[in-house]
């Protein structure tokens, strides 16, 4: 009956560990990087000089400039043309500044979604990239740049459907902060010391109970790690199939950057639980084994 008993107390200290971990891990992410402009826009920034975030940036400009332009039979040689002269801008430091610049403003769009006071699309907005990409081109002397257009131009990253039905979800975790993982870690902590409590008469048989308590919780912690990255998962797919196929590769290298943090954390708390466990479960081998042959059993 007591073996039962621990398995029990076992199954529900994994189920609780796998529930919390990737519930503190989200509600730390959405405090303390995509609720903090500069750690959002330095979260983004390498985006600048993502393949597909150029292109889908070059091809946005592009065909919103070719809408001004009649070049007759020349009509796809002047798109070539200008769409190579909008690429070659994005590989520049001016293009990196006015990325960082666009998505500082774009980060008020997803605070905005978080804190429910718009059911708009979250968005970055490429007018004033246009802006700049258009004064560079100028400067240049390439032909129809003076025709670019300076509109708002929008890379979707959360749709509007997916922005209303989040809400409720960000508003919990951002109240949450880092306390939800407090509160995991100090769980885990009070299962080992309640384990020590209940082993029972003798150092032996607490430090047995201990031990398996830690097990567990390594355990606990690497199958909530793996939770997590599931979660992350079948969150971008959900993300990428609310949005237009032409900037599914911009926003899915978004997504991955804006998540980054957290699949690293994933990595980070799986090895940590999992080296834990394994360091506890051979640790209570060897204690048992070391043992007094007084009739202690674990």
């Amino acid at each position: 009956m007591r073996t039962y008993h621990s398995a029990a107390r076992a199954v529900v200290v994994l189920v609780l560990l796998a529930v919390l971990v990737p519930l503190s891990a989200l509600a730390a992410w959405v405090d303390l990087e995509i609720d903090n402009t500069d750690r959002y826009v330095a979260a983004v920034a390498p985006l600048a000089s993502d393949p597909e975030v150029r292109n889908t940036v070059g091809d946005l400009i592009t065909d919103a400039t070719m809408t001004q332009v009649d070049a007759g039979p020349l009509q796809s040689t002047v798109r070539d043309f200008l769409h190579e002269a909008v690429m070659s801008f994005t590989t520049t430091d001016a293009f990196q500044a006015v990325w960082n610049a666009a998505n500082r403003t774009a980060h008020k769009a997803v605070t905005a979604a978080l804190n429910g006071n718009t059911g708009e699309a979250v968005t970055i907005d490429l007018a004033p990239v246009t802006e700049q990409v258009k004064q560079n081109l100028e400067a240049n002397g390439v032909p129809f740049a003076d025709r670019i257009p300076v509109q708002h131009t929008d890379i979707t990253i959360v749709s509007a459907d997916r922005a209303d039905r989040l809400r409720q979800t960000f508003r919990w975790l951002r109240a949450g902060s880092v306390w939800p993982a407090v509160g995991t870690v100090v769980f885990a902590a009070l299962t080992v010391v309640v384990a020590w409590v209940r082993g029972g008469p003798g150092r032996g048989r607490s430090a047995l109970a201990a031990l398996s308590a830690v097990a567990v919780a390594g355990f606990g912690f690497a199958l909530g790690a793996l939770v997590l990255r599931a979660l992350i998962a079948v969150a971008r797919d959900r993300v990428l199939s609310e949005v237009p196929d032409g900037e599914a590769g911009s926003v899915a290298a978004v997504y991955d950057a804006l998540t980054s943090s957290l699949r690293t954390t994933v990595w980070i708390v799986f090895a940590t639980g999992l080296a834990v466990a394994l360091c506890a479960a051979g640790g209570r081998l060897w204690t048992a084994r070391k043992a007094p042959a007084d009739g202690q059993r674990p």
